[in-house]
């Protein structure tokens, strides 16, 4: 006899986990079903193993989506404080760092252990280990056939993520049943991923791999002050993970790499070397690595005692150094992305409980959805109050 639920959610990452306990609290008899051997694989090797779960200061404007309001509603009914409430309950050890960022103090499987709690308090079972092979719909229920046998609700969560971390078994799944069911998809594309450069550049990167910087890295208007790390095929870090997120190919990203200095300061400060005689190499040294300064002075060759150099060259200089304009080739794929650009159009969804506008009783939620976070717990975030949001609405 087919098992009959009231929800089924297919995935058991952070939004899936966090819907289905809101659900099973509100009484509903759930059921989480992931092809994976555990639970939430995404959240235990993120943010180096500790989890950067949420952040002090979480606002729209932090998220990428074709219908930018769509966010406001599940991000203003559960914000970061909430979540953080909720780990503080539970005795988690975190930490805040740089620009509002929420880390696990010690491992990440500590807050799955929170969400593993909360589920087993509210009664979600759990089917891991098990591929989905076809949903059907009839008689106003859905029939999951998997390997493990047919399963049936009356309501479907998708909470199967997206293509980042295909060493996680991650599938486009959720896009298929959208398709299915008659929604829209925004085409994919790696997001919080490094650049990659084909020209010139990329032997000069690759030399100085492992290195890292503090830049200003711009592209399309919007711009992020962060570290920059050079790799062995081009650029990554922090600073350059964001505004990857933005870039176009073909299009160039703009670096100021003494991102203390606007181009008008920084004359400012030749002026003055010129006047004391310091060598500029000296100087640069105080902010970049010395390889890199040796290699810029290779290829854009500067007087290293500026004495003799006109106010005019010094302007160039300036230019140069707040304004480094490279054409990345590529990105780094989905291999090395943290998020996926683009998923199922949110014009097809409710903001208020994610239920689709074509198919009765079937929602979406987290990062299946064309909604994409900047780096610093935004996504993370954007799971849990996607997640309470449905999760109510069950």
């Amino acid at each position: 006899m087919t098992p009959h639920w009231d929800v089924i959610v297919l995935g058991a990452g952070a939004s899936g986990l966090m819907c289905s306990a809101q659900a099973a609290y509100s009484g509903n008899k759930v059921l989480v079903l992931d092809h994976a051997p555990k639970v939430a694989a995404k959240i235990r090797i993120s943010g180096g193993g500790k989890c950067n779960f949420t952040n002090v200061d979480v606002s729209p404007d932090h998220f990428i989506c074709q219908n930018p309001h769509f966010v406001k509603s599940a991000l203003s009914r559960y914000p970061s404080t909430a979540f953080v409430e909720l780990v503080e309950r539970h005795g988690l050890a975190y930490e805040i760092r740089g620009g509002g960022k929420y880390f696990c103090a010690e491992r990440a499987s500590d807050l799955i252990q929170i969400l593993r709690t909360e589920c087993d308090w509210a009664g979600v079972h759990f089917q891991l280990k098990t591929q989905l092979e076809s949903v059907q719909y009839r008689g106003g229920k859905y029939f999951l056939n998997t390997s493990q046998g047919t399963f049936c609700a009356l309501k479907l969560v998708v909470a199967t993520g997206a293509l980042s971390f295909p060493k996680l078994k991650s599938t486009g799944i959720g896009y298929e049943l959208a398709k299915q069911f008659g929604l829209n998809v925004i085409a994919t594309s790696p997001g919080l991923v490094p650049l990659t450069f084909s020209d010139q550049w990329q032997a000069r990167f690759s030399e100085l791999s492992g290195l890292s910087m503090t830049v200003c890295a711009q592209v399309a208007g919007r711009s992020f002050t962060e570290a920059m790390l050079f790799t062995h095929k081009g650029l990554s870090g922090p600073a350059i993970l964001q505004v990857s997120n933005y870039w176009q190919q073909g299009e160039a990203i703009i670096l100021n790499t003494l991102p203390a200095y606007s181009e008008t300061r920084l004359y400012q400060a030749f002026i003055e070397l010129k006047q004391s005689g310091e060598s500029l190499s000296k100087w640069l040294n105080q902010f970049w690595p010395k390889r890199f300064t040796q290699i810029w002075l290779e290829v854009y060759p500067m007087e290293t005692v500026l004495s003799n150099v006109s106010n005019e060259r010094l302007q160039h200089y300036a230019k140069q150094l707040t304004h480094w304009m490279l054409f990345p080739a590529n990105t780094a794929g989905y291999d090395k992305a943290e998020v996926t650009l683009g998923g199922v159009d949110t014009d097809d969804i409710s903001s208020k409980t994610f239920e689709s506008k074509q198919q009765p009783n079937l929602y979406f939620i987290g990062e299946v959805l064309d909604v994409t976070g900047q780096l610093g717990g935004f996504n993370f975030q954007w799971a849990w109050a996607s997640g309470v949001a449905c999760g109510l609405a069950l």
